[in-house]
This record gives structure tokens, sequence and C-alpha cells, in this order.
């Protein structure tokens, strides 16, 4: 018979080009096989039993995580290129990937996945994109991440990308090592010659991180490390999420972990421990409030004077009463120039008598400038921050400092004390209002005389801020 009558029987084509497996949240590229990989096609089970088991390692070699990791909620999900999990504390997980893991590297992810919760990279990926990126499309559409072989990402997917990308820059510089193996190729700041140690929010800021999005398309953590909402998440609403206290009760457990076993955790989780429920204040702020506070204050700045009279007056025919005036406070500002305060925190005192110089209205006339150390200085007037003199270096006595100020012609109205706070205060409160910005210092003071010297904290009359 000829080919004409019987055709050779063409091959029975597949629907799709097969996907390239995800390999571990931050590792290198992909390998050569389908996302089920060889161990396995689209109807394989979840091995639950090897995916727990890696949970067990991971909890054996990390205990301070143990409260964090099994407040993870398993779900199943096979469009999830490996495991992710979104804000609620859902863990999606792709049986395939389960299946061709080791146990040890599945540790490594559980760990990795629960590390960008615990950091809240789903609240401070979205904060972020709202200061400093433009949404795209398909983030004010909620369209999330466009499967693998739909073409080039979008614009709005490669800043969801970044911000993937900088978060695991965050964790992987310290969750492996000591029973953890690095992956082959993971996604290190050495790929871009960065520093370790940085925040999420500081390598975004300083790097470039275009030239990895390319190569890391296939790089899916979830909404729970970047605050984009995916499709395959079940959202605000679906089953077995955490609700925000139960959330931040997680934290604080694995905080007070941490906290209580200092050695057994790396310098980056030491640090969020120490941060995660003190977070840094934004003194500047909080001083220039306090000093706005206290100068606008009842009684600041305020007199009687014949000026014009009391409207009162008529009331009392034959008196004339005087009206009460206010005038814009008056400032004196002490500023601690002993040793154990450094040359920097001198120039952020200058920096600050300038915004209270602004607090007051700019009236710089009004505001006035000592500087103490066992003794105190001569009151000088502002005129420019630069120019005004700091002569100190002995020990610290600011009593010295507030008789000074009191004895000023005319009396100041708001005391502000710029100090490391290493001082005796006064017994008594001054009559005026009180502002203490405070240098930090370790709660116990280095004194070669008296190692148990412990300095008084600030008298409780006074206003204190921290700075810095």
């Amino acid at each position: 018979m000829t080919g004409a009558e019987h055709p050779r029987p063409r091959p029975v084509p597949r629907p799709g080009p097969p996907r390239p497996p995800r390999p571990a949240p931050g590792t290198g590229p992909r390998p050569p096989t389908g996302p089920d990989g060889p161990a396995g096609g689209p109807g394989l089970p979840l091995d639950t039993e090897k995916l727990l088991a890696a949970r067990l390692h991971a909890v054996k070699v990390r205990p301070y995580l143990a409260d964090a990791l099994f407040a993870l909620h398993v779900v199943e999900d096979r469009s999830v290129p490996t495991m992710a999990v979104d804000a609620h504390w859902r863990c999606y997980v792709s049986p395939g990937f389960v299946a061709r893991t080791p146990v040890e590297e599945l540790a490594g992810v559980w760990v990795h996945e629960v590390s960008h919760l615990l950091r809240d990279h789903h609240g401070r990926g979205e904060r972020y994109a709202r200061a400093h990126e433009e949404p795209g499309p398909d983030e004010r559409a909620g369209a999330g991440t466009p499967p693998a072989g739909a073409g080039c990402p979008s614009a709005g997917d490669r800043s969801r990308l970044r911000r993937n990308i900088a978060a695991d820059f965050e964790i992987n510089d310290d969750i492996y090592g000591e029973g953890l193996p690095l992956p082959t190729g993971a996604v290190l700041p050495s790929l871009l010659r960065l520093p370790p140690g940085l925040l999420m929010e500081e390598y975004l800021r300083t790097a470039s991180l275009s030239a990895l999005t390319a190569d890391l398309a296939w790089l899916d953590c979830g909404s729970g490390a970047d605050g984009q909402e995916r499709p395959w998440e079940l959202g605000p609403d679906g089953a077995h999420g955490l609700s925000r206290q139960q959330r931040d009760a997680v934290r604080f457990r694995v905080a007070e972990g941490i906290k209580g076993r200092p050695g057994h955790a790396p310098e980056g989780w030491r640090r969020w421990a120490e941060e995660a429920f003190h977070p840094p204040q934004p003194w500047r702020q909080l001083l220039g409030a306090a000093v706005r506070s206290a100068t606008g204050a009842p009684g600041a700045g305020e007199n009687h004077s014949y000026r014009r009279p009391s409207r009162r007056s008529a009331g009392v025919p034959g008196v004339l009463l005087p009206h009460l005036s206010r005038t814009p406070p008056r400032v004196c500002v002490v500023i601690d120039t002993s040793g154990s305060v450094s040359d920097a925190e001198l120039g952020s005192a200058l920096l600050e008598v300038a915004a209270i110089a602004r607090a007051v209205g700019g009236r710089r006339d009004l505001v006035s400038v000592l500087s103490c150390d066992a003794a105190a200085g001569i009151a000088v007037p502002v005129c420019r921050a630069e120019g005004i003199p700091l002569i100190g270096g002995g020990g610290t006595d600011l009593r010295s400092g507030f008789a000074r100020a009191l004895r000023s012609r005319p009396r100041p109205d708001v005391i502000v004390a710029l100090t490391d706070g290493q001082t005796p205060w006064p017994s008594a409160p001054p009559p005026c209002r009180t502002v203490v910005g405070l240098f930090p210092r370790p709660a116990r003071a280095a004194d070669e005389r008296n190692p148990e010297y412990v300095p008084d904290t600030p008298p409780s009359w006074a206003r204190t801020v921290t700075i810095g």
C-alpha cells in the first residue's frame, strides 16, 4: 500500500508547553523539567507525612521558631510553584515540589516562608509600594502573577518580584546553616555585591534589582512576601486564616523566646526580636510635638497687661482691670556637653535647636542655648545654630543648668534639656514646663570608679522623648 492510503500516525499534541519547575524559594535557575518533576504527574497526592517531617526537622534546628511554624495552616494547591504564604498564615504547597525535594531542604523552605510572615514583609511591602511605586494595571486589578509561559512580566509584576527578591535578601543571609543546608544558587545579597544584614527597604532603595527579575521570574513566595495578593490565595474570608490578634500573639511568643535565649539565634533574629514590639519612634516628630505642646499650653507666655483694658472692667465701675495677653513663649535649651556625649550627638542637638526655634514661630530671639557639664555656662541667644558655642567635656550635673536657666531674665516659659541622662536631676520640678530629649544609653552606665552606678531616670514631671 502507498503512504497516501496509510499515513503515519502523528503524536497527540500536548495542551501546552511544559512549565519549568521552580526550585526552593530564593534558589537559582530553573531545572529542565516540568513543575511536577520526574517524581510524579498532575495527579500526584501531597506527601503530608514528608512535609510534616520537614517541619519537625525545622523545629529541631530552629526551636525559637516553633510557635510560628506550628501556626501555619497547610493548603494543597497545584497552581503554586513551590511553597508560598499569604498574610493570614496559610502555607500553600505544591505536591510535586514536596515529592522531589529532600526533607532537609523542605525544612529550609518552611523556615524561609515563616520568616516572611514574622518580619511582616506583607505589610512592609504594601507600605513601600504605596510610598515609592506606581501600581501597574495588574496590581490595581488584583490580577496577581501571570502563569509561566505567558510572556514577559508586566510592570506591576516586576515591582512585585523586586519586593520578593529584596525580602529574600533580608532573610536568606542568616537563616541557613547549622542543620539547614543552603540551596544551590540561593538568592543572596552577594549576587549584586551588596552587604548582608540590611532590611528589605534598604535593598529596594539602594540597589537596582532589575538584572535579576528576568532570571527569577519563577520566584513566588506569595503575598506574605510582598503584599500583593495572588489568584490562588483564599483571601481574608477564607478558612483557617489567623486574625490580626492571633498573628501578633505568635510574633510576641517568638520574640520572647529569642530574647530569653539570645545565644541561640543569629544577629538578624535578635535585632528583630528587640524591635518587633518596640519599633523605632519618629523621635524628631515626637520632640517637636512635645515642644509645641509645652509652648502652647495654658500659662506659657501668658501675662497681664494694662495696654488694653479687660472687658470685665465694665462690671467693676471705677476699677481698671488688666487683660490677659499672650506672647510667644521663651524657650531655654540646656545642652549636655559632658565627656559622655559624642560630637555626633552634639551636632544633632544643634539641629534640634533650629527646629525648636521653628516651633515657636521662627522667633529665634525667644530661644536661648545653655551648655552644661558639671557647671553651667552662659545662656546664648540663637542667631545661627552653627554659631552656638558648646563648652564642656567634663562631668555631668544638669542641676546647675536648670538653676542657671531659671535665673535668666526674662525667665523661660519652657526648658528643653538635651542629655544622655547620666546626671543628677533637680529634686523639685521647675516652675515652668520641661521637655527632656534623651540620647539612648545602656541601662547600666560605665563608671570606672563605681561599676555598680546606675543613673537616675528622668523625673516624672518632665516630658521625655528618646532621641535616635
